[in-house]
């Protein structure tokens, strides 16, 4: 096994996440400060979620034409151009259209990284490798906000952090080999839903997971700001679901490798259903910090679980067309997540945010307990 390219590639996803971990909860508080509802900071986080399916639908083609470590590199050089555009240009309309070239991007990088480690790690130690993948990438996130914290949200430096790293990521992947060899061809929706039907269990996990990074990065801080708690509170409530996403998602990878897959996959959901259901009661006592790692854990170990049990089914072309897959249902995810969760906290109730996430959680569970739901379905 690749052991340097493996790191490197972990490394460059990693920049990723502590990227959108600075610039998404500043973008929400900036818009926050401005005035902005609870339905159109849902607008602005859905974005990215538009440029996803669309990023999705290129990666195999760009990989074909120019290699998958040359097209993570020019992706990641684009996000750095649309996150430093960001700071450039504090307008509505302009970030909208900023936010969805930032999705298009960085969905490339996670398509290909993601395709690259599946494809590099072997069988024996794919649960464990999967999981250090998944947890870089949470800390990663949780550095964002402490970062953002030092930084502070009345200036612009955290757009700037964010952008200097994601230049220099690219750096990194020069000169590796091992990623998967790929068609120059499209990823359609017809192929989605192929991929849905055949594993429905893990299409519902990942688009929830989807909805729950982009609600958790975007509209908690401001949830938390509406419940009573100070920006610095907020944001250190949102750095504890991602301390339980990535803390807790070694063990279950470890786990992942020694117990069957299927029932720890099922103990998560079970564990996000509850504790979406228990926050609005616990929110103000001293319960509710080790219900945000639950919480986070949860909801990380169902996508983990998910990109484990992909990567025992695909290789090469087909790998890379079944994260392209991911990547479409995690835009679906994060485009509904965040407006739903944005209209239900301004029109229905301050709680919404977690509503829908105990309702996503009850619909995975009871796909779970179907006869066969772990078993891919002819196509």
């Amino acid at each position: 096994m690749r052991w340097g390219t493996y790191f490197a590639v972990l490394a460059s996803v990693l920049s990723v996440g502590l990227a959108l971990g600075v610039s998404m909860p500043l973008v929400s508080l900036r818009l926050e400060g401005w005035g902005y509802g609870g339905f159109a900071i849902g607008v602005m986080a859905a974005m990215p979620a538009l440029g996803v399916l669309l990023g999705a639908s290129l990666a195999s083609r760009l990989a074909g034409w120019v290699g998958v470590p040359a097209a993570m590199r020019l992706c990641l050089w684009g996000g750095a151009l649309s996150i430093g555009l960001v700071a450039l240009l504090p307008s509505y309309p302009l970030w909208l259209a900023l936010r969805l070239l930032i999705g298009m991007s960085l969905t490339v990088v996670f398509i290909l990284g993601e395709s690259w480690i599946n494809q590099l790690v072997v069988e024996q130690w794919r649960g464990r490798l999967v999981a250090l993948y998944g947890s870089s990438y949470a800390l990663s996130q949780l550095a964002g906000p402490l970062v953002l914290g030092v930084l502070g949200s009345d200036d612009d430096f955290g757009f700037w952090a964010a952008t200097g790293l994601l230049l220099l990521a690219p750096v990194l992947l020069l000169g590796r080999g091992g990623a998967p060899s790929t068609d120059a061809c499209s990823v359609t929706f017809s192929d989605l839903f192929g991929f849905c039907r055949r594993l429905p269990v893990i299409a519902w996990a990942v688009a929830l997971f989807a909805a729950f990074e982009a609600m958790i990065l975007t509209l908690l801080p401001v949830y938390c700001l509406q419940q009573g708690f100070t920006t610095e509170i907020a944001l250190f409530m949102v750095s504890t679901v991602v301390v339980g996403d990535a803390v807790l998602q070694l063990p279950i990878g470890a786990l992942a490798d020694r117990i069957s897959r299927q029932a720890l996959f099922t103990g998560c959901a079970v564990a996000l259903l509850v504790s979406s259901l228990a926050i609005p009661m616990l929110l103000q006592t001293p319960l509710i910090w080790p219900l945000w790692v639950v919480f986070g854990a949860s909801a990380g170990g169902l996508f983990t679980l998910s990109l484990i049990l992909i990567g025992e089914r695909y290789r090469d072309d087909a790998l890379v067309r079944a994260n392209a897959h991911v990547a479409q249902l995690w835009g679906i995810g994060c485009l509904l997540g965040p407006l739903l969760a944005g209209a239900g906290s301004q029109w229905v109730s301050g709680h919404a945010l977690l509503w829908l996430m105990a309702a996503g959680a009850a619909g995975l569970v009871l796909l779970t307990r179907r006869p066969g739901a772990f078993e891919p379905a002819a196509a």
